[in-house]
C-alpha cells in the first residue's frame, strides 16, 4: 500500500485530521470489560487536538477509518499511524510518559500490568466494539510506556481477495507436510496463512489447530472444525502445545511462529508422522529459510534434519508487500518453492545455494522467484521500478530481466517499463 506525499516521520503534524471518537477488552487477554464507545469529538480545524484523558478507542476509531495498518504510541510524540506503507503523525499534543502509561493500562487488567511490569514486555489482542480486532505489544522505551497495534480485519480475506498466486490454494489440498509462509516482519504472513486456512475451513472436512501469539483471525467452524490456542493464555509455550496436538487428533497444523530449535524440530516430526503442518520464519527466501532451520541444530544433528526436512518439506512462500504505484494500497510479491524431486535433493545433498536457479526454470510447475516476481509486478504497473529494485534479492538480475539502461529508468525500448 503506497503513499504517495505523506508527510516524513519528522514533519509537523497534519492539519485538520479530524480525531473520530469511539473498546473493549482484549478478547483473548484477560477481561477488562467492555468501554461503552466515547462520543464523537467535534472536528476543530485549528491546532493538534488534547490528549489528556483520550482514551485509545479513539485512536484506533481513525486507524480503522483510514484503513491503515498500524497505530504506534509512545513519549514525547503525536500518535503516528502507517497508511498504505507510510508513516504519518496525527494532529494531535505530544504524549507525556503519564499519557502513554495511562493509556495503556486503561485497557489492561491487574494481572496483566503485573506481568508487563515484570517482563516489560505484553503481547494481546484488543477488540474495539463492532468494527475491528488488533494485535498489540506493549514496551518500554527509555523508561516509558510504549505499543504498537496492527489492524486485523474481521473478515477473513480470500486467496483471491490478497492478489495472490492461485497456486496456495492447490497446496492446502497436500495431505501431509511441511508448508512455510516467510517473510520481514509487517509482510502479511499472517494475512496469507489465515487465507490458506480459510480455504480448508469452507472446503474440507479437517481438524484444524493453531497455535498463535496472539491469536489474530477469529476463525468459525465451516466444513472443519478449528482450535485456536494462545500463548499465554491456553498454553505456555509452542513447544509444549505443539506436543500436545499430536494427541489431539488433528488434520492440519498452524504454527504461528517457529522460535525456536525445539519447535522447528517437532513442526518437521508433526509432518512426518502425517500432518499438514503450516509455519511461519521471518527469512526473506526459499534458500535461505532451509539453511536456517538447519542451522539452529548442533552440528551432529544437521545430517539428520536435513533429510527429514528434504522428504517433508512440502512449499516455501516468501512475501513481501510493495507500495501500489497509484498510491493506495499494497501488492504483494511472492516467491514460490515446491518440493519438486529435484528440490528434495538439493536439500538433501547441502547444495541450498542452487535452489534459486532450480526456481527460476521451473515456472512450469507454478514455481517463481521473488525477481522474477518484481519484474512481473513492474512490468504490469503495479509498482514502481524504484520500489521493485529496492526489494530485489538481486539488483542486477533485475536489471536485466527488466532490461533497463543504466541511470534511464526505463526498459531497453525506451517505455518507462510499468506502462509496458
Amino acid at each position: 500500500m503506497g503513499a504517495t506525499g505523506a508527510p516524513p516521520l519528522n514533519a509537523p503534524p497534519v492539519a485538520g485530521e479530524p480525531p473520530v471518537a469511539g473498546g473493549a477488552p482484549p478478547q483473548s487477554a484477560p477481561p477488562v470489560g467492555e468501554s461503552p464507545q466515547p462520543p464523537k469529538v467535534e472536528v476543530k480545524s485549528a491546532g493538534p487536538q488534547p490528549v489528556e484523558d483520550m482514551h485509545i478507542d479513539e485512536l484506533l476509531h481513525i486507524v480503522v477509518d483510514r484503513n491503515a495498518s498500524d497505530l504506534h504510541i509512545c513519549a514525547n510524540s503525536e500518535p503516528v499511524i502507517r497508511e498504505d506503507g507510510a508513516l504519518k503523525r496525527l494532529n494531535f499534543e505530544k504524549m507525556t510518559p503519564r499519557d502513554s502509561q495511562r493509556m495503556m493500562y486503561d485497557i489492561l487488567s491487574d494481572e496483566n500490568i503485573h506481568k508487563f511490569e515484570t517482563t516489560l514486555e505484553l503481547d494481546f489482542s484488543y477488540t474495539l466494539p463492532r468494527r475491528a480486532r488488533f494485535r498489540v505489544n506493549i514496551y518500554r522505551d527509555r523508561g516509558s510506556v510504549a505499543a504498537a497495534f496492527r489492524l486485523i480485519a474481521q473478515k477473513i480475506p480470500t486467496v483471491k481477495d490478497l492478489n495472490l498466486p492461485p497456486i496456495l490454494e492447490r497446496l492446502v489440498e497436500k495431505p501431509r507436510g511441511l508448508i512455510l509462509v516467510t517473510g520481514p516482519t509487517g509482510s502479511g504472513k499472517s494475512t496469507s496463512l489465515a487465507a490458506m486456512i480459510n480455504t480448508v475451513n469452507t472446503t474440507k472436512s479437517h481438524h484444524i489447530i493453531t497455535i498463535e501469539d496472539p491469536i489474530e483471525y477469529l476463525h468459525e467452524h465451516k466444513m472443519s472444525l478449528i482450535n485456536q490456542r494462545e500463548l499465554g493464555g491456553d498454553t505456555k509455550s509452542f513447544s509444549n502445545a505443539l506436543r500436545a496436538s499430536l494427541r489431539e487428533d488433528p488434520d492440519i497444523l498452524l504454527v504461528g511462529e517457529m522460535r525456536d530449535t525445539e519447535t522447528i524440530g517437532l513442526a518437521i516430526t508433526a509432518a512426518e508422522t502425517g500432518h499438514l503442518v503450516f509455519a511461519t520464519l521471518h527469512t526473506n527466501t526459499a534458500a535461505e529459510s532451509v539453511d536456517r532451520m538447519i542451522d539452529v541444530f548442533p552440528p551432529g544433528q544437521q545430517e539428520q534434519i536435513r533429510v527429514q526436512l528434504a522428504n517433508n518439506i512440502m512449499a516455501i512462500i516468501s512475501q513481501q508487500l510493495l507500495p501500489r504505484a497509484s498510491g493506495s494500497g499494497r501488492v504483494p510479491a511472492n516467491e514460490i518453492m515446491i518440493a519438486t524431486p529435484a528440490i528434495r535433493n538439493l536439500i538433501r545433498e547441502n547444495k541450498t545455494h542452487q535452489i534459486n536457479s532450480m526456481i527460476q526454470t521451473s515456472g512450469a510447475v507454478g514455481m517463481t522467484t521473488m525477481d522474477q516476481c518484481l519484474r512481473d509486478i513492474y512490468l504490469k504497473g503495479l509498482a514502481t521500478l524504484e520500489d521493485c529494485m529496492a526489494r530485489a534479492v538481486n539488483v542486477d538480475e533485475l536489471k536485466k530481466m527488466i532490461n533497463v539502461q543504466p541511470g534511464s529508468g526505463q526498459s531497453g525500448n525506451g517505455q518507462p517499463g510499468n506502462r509496458r
